[in-house]
């Protein structure tokens, strides 16, 4: 969700809203430039600077999603285009991004028996409710738009899939997560603090003892204090 803000005191204005982080990073600098101007007495190369970041950023950007998405660069043509509907897919449906990244490594090349139900199931995993039906087949044609962009590589499906794994985390720190680590260690317990640690060392491996750590936020953790929203105090 583009719109959502982890901190209680920003959820009026959404200031630091999740999809307003490129723009409200440019606007901490462009105040950052105006605090050190009087030092440097010029504009033009504080201007400069900022212009290599909004130019960075983008680049840097669509760098990042090409590896997360497994996509080798192809002479003379963008994957732009299959980024940002991607982009715009994912709010319409409550999913969870880091399972669907991980889960998208695992879209066959070879089969050409594969339909869009198939794809679907691939990800579906990262879904907090299935789709509706108009939702899942525009799903169903990206993964189709997708999985032909990918067969179209250079790169077999093992390879690709490494590299994905190698860049998408199975396992992050999820609110909930650290909110239960938290209350056990106020009791003097700090066996999840220490479990959670040593999880986190190694987020882009597999881990299979530790699966329970890899799925969808529990709907308890939705509205509870501390799962869902955080103070700045927090």
């Amino acid at each position: 969700d583009p719109g959502w803000t982890p901190n209680t005191t920003d959820a009026r204005g959404r200031r630091y809203r999740f999809g307003h982080q490129p723009d409200i990073a440019l606007w901490n600098l462009v105040k950052l430039a105006e605090a050190i101007h009087p030092l440097i007495g010029e504009t033009e190369p504080l201007e400069s600077a900022l212009e290599r970041y909004t130019r960075g950023y983008g680049e840097r950007f669509h760098e990042m999603m090409a590896s997360k998405l497994g996509l080798s660069p192809r002479e003379g043509e963008s994957d732009h285009p299959l980024v940002e509907e991607l982009l715009e897919l994912l709010p319409k449906v409550e999913t969870d991004m880091t399972i669907f990244f991980r889960r998208l490594a695992k879209v066959p090349t070879g089969d050409e028996t594969v339909t869009d139900d198939s794809l679907l199931r691939i990800v579906d995993d990262a879904f907090y409710q299935p789709p509706p039906d108009e939702d899942a087949r525009v799903f169903g044609e990206w993964l189709r738009r997708y999985r032909a962009r990918v067969s179209g590589g250079s790169r077999s499906d093992a390879d690709r899939r490494q590299g994905m794994n190698a860049v998408n985390p199975k396992y992050v720190l999820r609110n909930y997560m650290a909110q239960l680590a938290s209350d056990k260690a106020a009791e003097g317990d700090f066996s999840l603090v220490r479990e959670l640690l040593e999880l986190l060392r190694h987020p882009y491996d597999e881990q299979p003892e530790k699966e329970a750590f890899a799925v969808k936020r529990p709907e308890w953790a939705r509205n509870r204090p501390g799962c869902s929203m955080l103070s700045c105090s927090s």
